[in-house]
């Protein structure tokens, strides 16, 4: 009873203190306008999967022509395109420390290509740039997801946030970190392989909409635009951020010469993780070569159990938990689905069974750095791929040439 009263309490205090602390946000993008937004101006900026593929098939031709001129055989009817290799990470939290880890792991076996393309979802998101200029980045990977402690992700707050406020935690320490590693020395190395042909997309949710928006990273940062870096960083930002837990993140686009305002949060609200938008067939859509696709699941594929307690808020959490859970197996299997239909090799890594260590919340060290150790291993060692997701055959595969 004192508990309650002492809640009850911080709540009309709350009331009564930062009732006018709501977050303000300028206009909304009308509603039969969202796909002709355009952030910074550029009109490659990002993608609607949910949409027309033209824009983005038409984007990844210019990425091929981009890539002969790089390879110097532009022009040349006669000459064979090395393999492509594509790399998804997923969403996960802290469990993003298998993924670091797993990548170093890779890059120690000598075996570990140039991705074609990379793309990321929430901590995927933080992976993925990373990842995509490579092994040279990896100390810096490993020690993002090595020291990262609760007070570098966010500053938690009172009861009230979640009637006033955008979110229960300030992400401002999120942000500064991201800003440490993503300076203009990171946006330019992207912009230079995008300039080679290679592509960097993250995810993001657009609320206002109720819509998946996949970034082009590596086009916005060879744009030359002033405001390149920070609409880069706000995306990273967004995809990361957890609805309700974390802030969610402005992001100002134009329209006729007018100013409007998105709001965007974790692209996993959608999609926990993406290849490439199913209604693309590589088959018909691309040039003829031969492909491989990478899947990173920052998570266990296999039921987590727990005992719930029989109220409200046990109930709600863990209905949400299981359903984000569902969300992100369904993610493997559709992925899967269209790597088999369009002929792309299929390779997928996540959290086993044997790894029995938990923790009891949110970036504690100790697990973190088991995690990353775990995939470290299982990549070194050469256990972390998959050619199925579990509980399917394997299937006698061609990869398209």
């Amino acid at each position: 009873m004192i508990q309650k009263t002492a809640t009850l309490a911080v709540l009309i205090v709350g009331l009564s203190t930062i009732g006018c602390a709501l977050p303000e946000r300028g206009p909304a993008v009308p509603r039969a306008n969202t796909m002709q937004a355009l952030p910074l101006g550029l009109p490659n900026a990002r993608f609607f999967p949910d949409a027309d593929p033209t824009p983005a098939i038409e984007e990844g031709m210019a990425a091929l022509q981009r890539e002969e001129v790089a390879l110097g055989i532009a022009g040349n009817p006669n000459a064979r395109l090395p393999p492509a290799y594509f790399l998804a990470v997923s969403g996960g939290g802290d469990n993003g420390a298998f993924g670091s880890g797993l990548l170093n792991g890779w890059t120690e076996t000598g075996t570990r290509p140039q991705f074609k393309m990379v793309t990321g979802v929430s901590t995927g998101a933080l992976i993925a740039p990373f990842a995509f200029l490579g092994p040279a980045y990896d100390a810096q990977l490993r020690e993002v997801y090595t020291t990262m402690t609760p007070e570098k992700v966010y500053h938690q707050r009172g009861y009230p946030a979640a009637l006033f406020n955008d979110a229960m935690a300030d992400t401002s320490p999120l942000a500064q970190l991201i800003a440490k590693y993503a300076n203009q020395d990171l946006l330019d190395a992207i912009a230079a392989e995008y300039r080679k042909g290679r592509l960097l997309m993250i995810g993001t949710t657009n609320l206002d909409a109720q819509r998946p928006v996949i970034w082009n990273v590596g086009a916005i940062a060879a744009s030359g635009h002033p405001g390149a870096l920070d609409l880069v960083r706000k995306i990273l930002r967004a995809s990361s951020a957890i609805p309700a837990a974390f802030q969610p993140v402005l992001i100002d686009v134009e329209l006729d010469g007018r100013k409007y305002q998105e709001l965007h949060v974790d692209g996993g609200a959608i999609a926990q993780l993406f290849l490439y938008p199913p209604s693309i067939d590589l088959k018909s859509a691309g040039a003829r070569r031969e492909r491989h696709a990478y899947i990173i699941r920052n998570a266990r594929l296999d039921p987590d159990y727990a005992m719930t307690e029989p109220r409200t808020i046990s109930i709600a959490g863990r209905a949400v938990s299981t359903m984000l859970s569902a969300s992100g197996r369904n993610d493997v299997l559709r992925t899967y689905f269209v790597t088999q239909r369009d002929g792309v090799d299929y390779n997928l890594a996540y959290i086993g069974t044997d790894f029995q260590m938990t923790e009891e919340g949110q970036f504690e060290q100790p697990y973190m750095r088991a995690l990353y150790d775990y995939g470290y291993q299982q990549a070194k060692e050469g256990r972390a791929w998959h050619k199925t997701p579990p509980g399917l055959a394997e299937p006698n595969m061609t990869v398209h040439r």
